[in-house]
């Protein structure tokens, strides 16, 4: 299935920020030059979880059991532009699904392993697979038995396909594929078309149901080179990722910036902090993404960075959550290590601050670049990604420093509109073209933006908007905060007030007057002071690790 207009491809191509590659065509490259290079790394303690030894594998290796997977699909009855949900943990068998389905010119739809019977009755009946990928159990919990009963009533016409030992009843067992030498090609022979469907990745869903995004070789193989740059990854080092396979962090930011670089992917997942670090020590990682809570947490506790070897690691990629300076700026000193800030969707915003860009950590760790204008960022990145700040209410473009806006983006990744059955919804998008992201950021100058917060979670405290993003940050530098979110709640005379929900260190305590002490000492305005406080043991997340705001106020 073709997605982007014909025009926008002819001049996405003459600009050269799409190049015409597939996602097989990469893969085949390095398949070519580094055959029998590693290439992929399973989770050291696979065993633990699944019950099965862990797998190393080369590029070859790689590709032999994408043949398997490639003859398996056509001995399944599938056809050209037919949609596979695959809902596995961070395996080296999803990464085979992946490039299998890239290969045969199939729609990989990734799901969370958390979704359970809510989600996939959301999902399935939109896109209709006819197959669902899968492990027998994972940590405990019947992935095989949940994916048949599923199918059952969404999706009848799926195979259900499972790793594993006892494979239930009804679902076909894929531990017998092993490689194969054969290559099967495109299903129907056909060759892939770039601007063809590869997968459906799922919003968050932190406001509403999830939402489908697709995208096709060209986004992801374009996305891929603009990480590769950020990364500076050279081939043969090994990345580390800790995110699921599920959305663009972790394929986007992880999977093909390595199979640009033809370098090691060393999977991680659940996330699990000891098993990380020797992770990082075993395989000599030099770039990894990390969530900012995980940041802040080793660098106040420097007793297990004393005990763990991450020498080999040179940049680490964080978002999801704004930055604290302090952090940036502490892991850049004390350990040598560049925090690269990133914003980033599904549907395609990114921005992207590295040390190039900002070689200061606290301006890295705040601000980011205003692409789209080439006499400020003339790189390939800086021209590709269209951006600009827009009042919501009158739709006039923001110009003058310190005003705050919706950011709107365009460019090269970019999604075309969300995934409907009768084709794709376009309504996301402005009159100019661009995609309201609903982020609002303040224009600092010519060159960077600051992002201030979702725009449905700016607390406005008696007509003044308060950011929480702003207020959580000075919140996570306590010593005592392990982590922190802000949330409204609501005031008959203000209309709403700041409340702090906080997770603490262990042994560690905090009531409302030290916090509001600390904060005073960081100087920040009064009416921004948060005035209820609430401890937790953990903040609401969701699959992809982002606060479930309309949660907070649930918090005991």
């Amino acid at each position: 299935m073709p997605l982007s207009p014909p025009a926008r491809v002819k001049d996405y191509y003459k600009r050269g920020w799409w190049t015409g590659r597939t996602v097989d065509d990469v893969f085949r490259e390095a398949v070519a030059e580094s055959g029998d290079d590693p290439a992929i790394v399973d989770p050291l303690n696979r065993a633990d979880l699944l019950g099965s030894e862990p797998q190393r594998w080369s590029f070859g290796e790689l590709n032999g059991r994408v043949n398997a997977l490639c003859e398996w699909f056509a001995a399944q009855g599938l056809k050209r532009g037919d949609r596979v949900v695959m809902q596995l943990p961070n395996i080296v068998e999803g990464v085979a699904v992946f490039l299998a389905c890239a290969r045969s010119g199939l729609i990989l739809s990734p799901v969370a392993v958390q979704y359970r019977k809510h989600e996939l009755a959301q999902i399935l009946p939109l896109i209709e697979p006819k197959a669902f990928l899968t492990v027998t159990s994972f940590a405990g919990h019947p992935y095989a038995e949940g994916a048949l009963a599923a199918c059952a009533a969404h999706a009848p016409d799926a195979v259900v396909g499972c790793w594993g030992d006892n494979a239930s009843e009804g679902a076909v067992s894929l531990d017998s594929l092993g490689a194969s030498d054969a290559d099967s090609g495109p299903l129907g022979g056909k060759d892939i078309d770039p601007n063809e469907v590869l997968t459906i990745c799922w919003t968050s869903g932190t406001e509403s149901a999830p939402k489908g995004v697709p995208r096709h070789h060209n986004h992801w193989v374009f996305n891929g080179e603009i990480m590769l740059e950020a990364a500076t990854v050279k081939k043969g080092e090994a990345f580390l990722s800790p995110f699921p396979m599920i959305n663009i962090a972790s394929i986007g930011g992880m999977v093909m910036p390595w199979l640009i670089a033809k370098g090691v992917l060393v999977q991680h997942h659940p996330f699990d902090l000891g098993v990380f670090l020797r992770q990082i020590a075993q395989e000599k990682v030099v770039y990894t993404l990390v969530p900012p809570a995980v940041l802040n947490q080793l660098l106040k506790a420097p007793e297990i960075l004393e005990k763990a070897d991450i020498s080999s690691v040179r940049r680490v990629a964080s978002g999801s959550a704004p930055l604290a300076p302090w952090m940036v700026k502490g892991w850049q000193e004390e350990h040598g290590v560049t925090v690269i800030n990133v914003f980033g969707s599904n549907e395609g915003a990114s921005l992207v601050t590295t040390g190039e860009i900002a070689p200061d950590p606290e301006t890295r760790a705040a601000y980011f670049p205003r692409f789209g204008d080439s006499d400020v960022w003339p790189s390939r990145v800086g021209t590709s990604v269209r951006t600009r700040l827009v009042d919501p209410e009158t739709e006039k473009d923001i110009k003058k420093p310190g005003e705050k806006g919706e950011l709107r983006i365009d460019g090269a990744m970019t999604f075309d509109g969300y995934w409907r059955k009768d084709g794709i919804d376009t309504s996301c998008f402005d009159k100019k073209g661009y995609f309201r992201t609903g982020d609002l950021f303040e224009l600092v100058d010519d060159k960077f933006y600051r992002f201030v917060g979702r725009s449905k979670e700016i607390i406005i405290r008696g007509g003044v908007n308060i950011s929480p993003a702003e207020v959580e940050a000075l919140v996570e530098s306590h010593p005592a905060v392990r982590e922190a979110a802000c949330a409204s709640y609501p005031d008959e005379r203000l209309g709403e007030r700041v409340c702090a929900v906080v997770a603490l260190h262990e042994g560690q305590s905090l009531t409302l007057e030290e916090l509001t002490a600390f904060l005073k000492e960081k100087e920040l305005a009064v009416y921004k002071l948060p005035e209820k406080l609430k401890t937790v043991d953990a903040l609401p997340r969701n699959s992809l690790g982002k606060v479930v705001r309309r949660e907070l106020n649930e918090a005991p």
